[in-house]
Parts: C-alpha cells; structure tokens; sequence
C-alpha cells in the first residue's frame, strides 16, 4: 500500500495551517483597549464572576444525562434497522433496555437523582407525620 498520498495529505495540512495562522498574524489588527480586555458574550456585557461553582451533584446528574442520552441513540440506531435484525435483534434490544431501565431504578432508588436530597428527606418526614 503506498504511503505518499498519506504524505502529500499530511504536508498540504501543515501548509494550509501555517498559511492561515501567518495571514491572521500580518494581517490582523492589534490595537488593545479597554473593550477589548473585557469579556463579551452573547450580545450581552457580563455581570458577575465568570466562575460559577457548582456541586458534585451537577456534575453527576450531567454524566447520566450524557449516558442515558448517548443509550437513546443506540436505540434509534436499533430502530432504523429493526427489520433487518429480525427477532435476535429484538431480543437484544429488550436485555438492552431492560438493564437500562434496572440502572435507571437504581440510581432513583439510591437518590442520585434527587437535587436537593435534604429538602426531599423533610418532606418525607412531613408527610408520615401528617399520617
């Protein structure tokens, strides 16, 4: 198998590169001012810390989100090509989703899920009292 069209690839990207990041910096602008050192997104001047501290939680809740969000399109790749996979294919997606569906019981059941677990501790205390 020949090599050199890997090469020729490979040193037409650098060129390019190296031709656009030397263009941007002759032909570029460098006039620094105050609007330029502030920071601006979205139209909007900013207000506040451009930090903002989150908790575990947060970044818990956002990795099921992106687990059970990247399971969906498993599913949907499924599904496109259901009738071709015929019935071993249905099977498969069943123990698919059924561990899906244990996981998801799971992490309800151990309260993974639950944003504010102190305040949902109270109400349920609250609410076998009341009883």
């Amino acid at each position: 198998m020949p090599m050199w069209p890997l090469a020729v690839y490979f040193l037409a990207i650098v060129v390019i590169v190296s031709v656009m990041l030397g263009l941007s910096y002759v032909l570029g602008e460098r006039k620094p001012g105050r609007e330029q050192s502030e920071p601006y997104e979205s139209g909007m001047a900013t207000t506040g810390p451009g930090r903002v501290r989150l908790t575990a939680r947060f970044y818990l809740i956002a990795m099921f989100f992106v687990i059970f969000d990247l399971e969906v399109v498993f599913l949907i790749a499924w599904a496109v090509s259901a009738r071709e996979l015929g019935w071993l294919g249905y099977i498969e997606i069943v123990i698919f989703s059924s561990v899906l569906l244990a996981a998801l019981i799971y992490l309800l059941r151990v309260g993974a899920l639950d944003w504010a677990p102190n305040t949902m501790r109270r109400r349920r205390e609250v609410e076998k009292d009341s009883r």
